[in-house]
């Protein structure tokens, strides 16, 4: 039960994070400081890296895997009984792999749903 709550979770944060009205601000902003004309210096890799990763379903799913396996709970650990530090690269995995089946399962259904005709 705890994994498909935690496949439930790495999809929601997912879904939020990349495609959630309520980070559109946030999104453009860090699109907008990802150009190297900003003048932000050193950090301006940090927030290019940050906005590669937020246009990328795939991408951020590994990281949210990352940060749940670190925060939350580890299914490699606890199921499989991985040492931990490997554990938190196996479960960025694995999350990106939830996230990709989520969503596939998702677009089959929009795209299959039966027509008002």
């Amino acid at each position: 039960m705890n994994l498909l709550i935690w496949a439930v979770v790495a999809y929601g944060m997912t879904t939020i994070l990349v495609y959630g009205s309520i980070f559109n601000g946030l999104r453009n902003w860090i699109h907008k400081n990802a150009q190297p004309n900003m003048g932000l210096g050193l950090l301006t890799p940090v927030f290019s890296f940050v906005s590669d990763l937020i246009k990328c379903t795939l991408c951020t799913s590994t990281w949210i895997g990352f940060f749940l396996s670190l925060a939350y709970f580890s299914p490699n650990v606890e199921i499989i009984g991985l040492n931990k530090i490997l554990a938190v690269f196996f479960d960025g995995m694995l999350s990106a792999g939830f996230v990709w089946a989520i969503n596939a399962i998702i677009e089959w259904f929009e795209e299959n749903r039966p027509s008002n005709k």
